[in-house]
């Protein structure tokens, strides 16, 4: 057994290693600069409150002129560490499926009107639990979710959405270039099952389960209570004259007198949630109009078919009464297993929202005050490099746990416990930054003088307007 145990050490160091090596070849300019501000933010003792105090840890060598230097003037290929990303061990479900999700996260920055291409992001829990757009960076997130209950995921990928993007057309290209890269990487193979997509409310997951048709993906997506879909178009009877229909008759979610009898019904015991019960209806589909994305297309309007699963539980954490779930893949001709799997694959997506917290409240991807959006990019794919490397270290961190906290079980280490253990494990790794050579600080500002360039204020907000009706899109194109 310890053989065995030395050798998947060894492993692991090995891919450690591998991906530290991986991630300097990234850094194309200034690259010893902002790896060791990488190192910095792993090795730091408890969560991250400021950029300038990483400067003071043992493996940040260099001055605080060399981080924000290498911020504001450094340079990464994103696209080369993303194919990193993908060729590294991917989770898996215990079917060994590939379960992604995705989901946008807002960096706020309410105070920065010297700062461009801010968007308004919609946030909740703020002002007595009331909603608000405040102005910030929003970033869409693409990661690989594991089984069972773990704050752990692997993040595959992140783009920032600017004022002229679509976020449905942004969503689709990235889900598209994730695939293809697990693909490329040979994390996918002919015969196997298709990569599930989760999303939450928000997505047009219709919209994008058309997109990404051609992909061996299965799309799964909450939608709102209050949408009406339409079930299949009923059987012609022979001698009925006129124009087929298109559609069958109303499915309202709202409306309990027009559901069917559905196809499957399950019931499963949860010990978090009580008694679980799914319901599901195959070959559901919108009416779509030529309106918003569908403003441009050519020929007649696809009939996007999909299984609707209507989710109810008996009690959320807290005793707190639970509203019906409605979630549609774009999968037909489902069973019942695939029914449990759909709504147990997208309660995991919420172990994105622990990854959302470590990045804000340890990791602190929120908290420096950059000014340029390409700045905050280069911060982000840091932040996810070092979170990266916490996850290849999860089988060799010890538990460095406080008096107060209970003993974790082997492997069952969180991505916080793992961090504190980093510098242990640094010394064994790879450090292919080089030593800082001896320089002196800029002169600066004069005392006493006046800035006379001040920075340019940029306005919130998208800066393309799209066309809501035909009728506006017509007048547009003249």
């Amino acid at each position: 057994m310890s053989l065995l145990d030395d050798a998947a050490r060894f492993e692991s160091l090995s891919a450690l290693s591998g991906f530290r090596a991986d991630f300097y070849d990234c850094l194309t300019a200034r690259a010893d600069a902002l790896f060791e501000l990488t190192d910095a933010l792993l090795c730091a003792d408890g969560p991250m409150k400021s950029l300038v105090d990483l400067t003071l840890t043992a493996e940040h060598r260099r001055g605080h002129g060399a981080l924000y230097d290498g911020l504001n003037c450094g340079r990464i290929e994103a696209d080369r560490l993303r194919a990193e990303l993908a060729r590294l061990p991917l989770p898996r479900t215990d079917d060994g499926r590939i379960v992604l999700a995705v989901d946008v996260s807002p960096w706020l920055r309410s105070d920065a009107s010297t700062s461009a291409d801010r968007l308004f992001c919609h946030v909740y829990g703020r002002a007595k639990s009331v909603s608000q757009f405040i102005p910030g960076f929003p970033y869409s997130f693409v990661a690989a979710l594991e089984s069972g209950r773990t704050s752990w995921t692997g993040i595959l990928d992140a783009v920032r959405l600017g004022p002229e993007d679509d976020a449905t057309a942004v969503t689709a290209h990235q889900l598209r270039s994730v695939v293809e890269r697990l693909i490329a990487a040979g994390h996918w193979r002919d015969g196997d099952p298709d990569i599930l997509i989760v999303m939450d409310a928000g997505y047009d997951v219709t919209r994008l389960a058309f997109v990404l048709a051609d992909l061996p993906v299965e799309v799964l997506g909450r939608i709102r209570s209050d949408r009406v879909l339409r079930l299949p178009k009923p059987p012609r009877a022979p001698g009925t004259n006129g124009r087929p229909p298109k559609h069958g008759p109303e499915f309202a979610l709202a409306k309990p007198p027009t559901w069917p009898e559905p196809q499957h019904t399950t019931t499963t015991e949860t010990t978090r949630y009580g008694t679980a019960t799914a319901r599901s209806w195959d070959r559901l589909h919108p009416r779509l109009t030529h309106r918003t994305c569908w403003l441009d297309h050519d020929g007649e309007l696809p009939v996007i078919d999909g299984t609707l699963v209507r989710l109810e539980v008996d009690h959320l954490p807290g005793d707190r009464n639970p509203d019906p779930v409605w979630l549609w893949s774009s999968a037909t001709g489902a069973t019942a297993a695939d029914v449990d799997r759909w709504w147990r694959s997208y309660l995991r997506r919420f172990d994105l929202e622990h990854t959302f917290r470590l990045f804000k409240q340890t990791l602190g991807w929120t908290r420096p005050k950059i000014r340029t959006p390409e700045a905050a990019d280069r911060w982000t794919w840091i932040v996810i490099a070092a979170h990266t490397q916490l996850r290849l270290a999860r089988p060799l961190a010890e538990d460095l746990r406080r008096p107060w906290e209970k003993p974790a079980a082997p492997g069952r280490l969180t991505p916080a416990r793992v961090r504190r253990g980093f510098r242990n494990l640094r010394a064994a790794t790879l450090h292919p930054a080089r030593a800082p050579k001896p320089g002196k600080p800029g002169p600066g500002r004069p005392p006493g003088s006046k800035n006379r360039r001040p920075a340019p204020r940029y306005d919130v907000g998208k800066t393309v307007k799209r066309d809501l009706t035909m009728a506006e899109h017509q007048d547009r194109k003249g």
